[in-house]
């Protein structure tokens, strides 16, 4: 009878340390899968203006933004697709729209997807289903296929491309199309 009294606390404690140390995992396991993939943050319907020294630098436009704070690389996702109006310092502008967008926190980096479409003042539009702006240098670039038209120089097809932010400067990879080279 005495042994059967001793069992029973130990089995109790036995069973209680494992629930806890279960429930460490099981709370470590669910942190690593939920916070991995919900948001920290949620705003319908942004419209935020970013300045640099005063002026306005850029105005983004969006129904949906998610922001991933706390994961390991955080970033901000626009899953129902942005409206982006950039602007020079002589207050040019550079519009810009896509289906789909992921701005990566820390590394300046704009990944714009589906139908994206950048209109410049001067006519000039170029469309992709994929292309990455370099915040940091003003600077878009894809590797995909694209439509180049300027009202100067015609229209070019082609696979790759990167350029400044006001069409100033374009680095065609594989085109065809009419290129006035005298532009």
């Amino acid at each position: 009878m005495r042994r059967r009294l001793l069992l029973i606390p130990f089995g109790v404690l036995a069973l209680s340390l494992t629930a806890i140390g279960c429930g460490n995992s099981l709370n470590d396991v669910r942190k690593i899968y939920f916070s991995e993939f919900s948001p920290t943050g949620e705003a319908d319907d942004i419209d935020v203006k970013y300045t640099d020294s005063g002026r306005i630098a850029a105005v983004l436009v969006s129904p949906k933004m998610l922001d991933y704070a706390t994961v390991d690389y955080p970033f901000t996702e626009f899953p129902k697709g942005v409206n982006v109006t950039l602007y020079d310092k002589k207050g040019q502008k550079t519009f810009i729209r896509s289906d789909y967008a992921v701005q990566f926190k820390g590394t300046e980096l704009i990944d714009l997807r589906g139908n994206v479409t950048i209109t410049s003042e001067n006519g000039s539009v170029m469309n992709t289903e994929q292309l990455y702006f370099d915040q940091k240098n003003d600077w878009f670039y894809t590797e995909k296929a694209f439509t180049f038209k300027n009202p100067k120089s015609g229209s070019t097809r082609g696979q790759g491309i990167d350029f400044s932010k006001d069409f100033k400067r374009v680095n065609f990879q594989h085109v065809s199309g009419l290129i006035n080279e005298s532009e």
